[in-house]
């Protein structure tokens, strides 16, 4: 799965460690989504939408292999 994760934490002027303590996790597991070597859970997938103001579809994207 793709993610612009890393895009819409830049625009949003957010760290990891501040993203991860607005949503609840910890700053290793966004390092981890951003380098795509963890798919979210569908909740985690939402707080990351609602806080960014985006679709969940504008900031995760299946690949043909998912």
């Amino acid at each position: 799965m793709k993610n612009n994760v890393k895009v819409q934490r830049a625009i949003a002027n957010l760290t990891q460690a501040e993203l991860a303590e607005k949503i609840g996790v910890s700053r290793q597991t966004i390092n981890a989504i951003e380098a795509g070597k963890y798919v979210p859970s569908t909740v985690l997938a939402l707080k990351m939408a609602k806080l960014f103001e985006k679709s969940v579809n504008e900031i995760f994207e299946l690949e043909a292999t998912d």
